[in-house]
């Protein structure tokens, strides 16, 4: 596996040695012992699959407080997704920026999102598929989100009026939130 960093510390854009042939291919999705080699060790306890039906499907930007806060690590099995990931960590150097990242089927590109980030994605394609492990489960009353607009954030998506849940199109602002990492 090669891990690429980012300019948002603890962000890490994964590539996996993938075997391919007239058969198809062959990778290892995920290995503990070589992401803890450079980037940590976590013991993920729940996986999340989504399938969104059409292109210009936006999920986020989505976080859980501590001390139920998750890291993340999200790949695509089927179509393609501009990625997005924030940093929420107030003491960070950081704080407040964002950056993006294409995740396809083809590329098979995975990304750590490491607890104090948002995070969030937008369909390229119909039919996409996005997997996620998680180092912690999900509860309702630490779940948060920051809304996909905010000005202050300035997020470059790929799409101008997305399709969206109705609680993700109410999420509040950065500014207006009041947690800290």
């Amino acid at each position: 596996m090669k891990a690429i960093p980012c300019a948002l510390e603890g962000v890490f854009l994964l590539e996996p040695v993938c075997h391919s042939d007239s058969r198809g291919f062959f990778m290892e999705s995920y290995h503990a012992a070589a992401l803890a080699a450079v980037a940590g060790d976590f013991a993920f306890v729940q996986d999340n699959h989504s399938l969104s039906e059409k292109a210009g499907v936006l999920r986020g930007l989505h976080f859980q407080l501590p001390p139920k806060a998750q890291t993340k690590l999200v790949r695509v099995t089927a179509g393609a997704v501009y990625d997005v990931v924030v940093d929420l960590r107030r003491s960070s150097p950081t704080f407040g920026r964002w950056a993006g990242f294409l995740l396809t089927a083809s590329n098979k590109r995975q990304l750590l999102v490491p607890k104090g980030f948002a995070h969030g994605f937008c369909t390229l394609v119909p039919r996409t598929e996005f997997l996620y492990k998680v180092d912690e489960y999900y509860s309702p009353e630490h779940d948060r989100g920051i809304a996909w607009d905010d000005p202050d954030l300035g997020i470059d998506w790929p799409v101008a009026n997305p399709l969206m849940s109705d609680k993700d199109r109410s999420l509040p602002r950065l500014r207006e939130t009041g947690f800290t990492f």
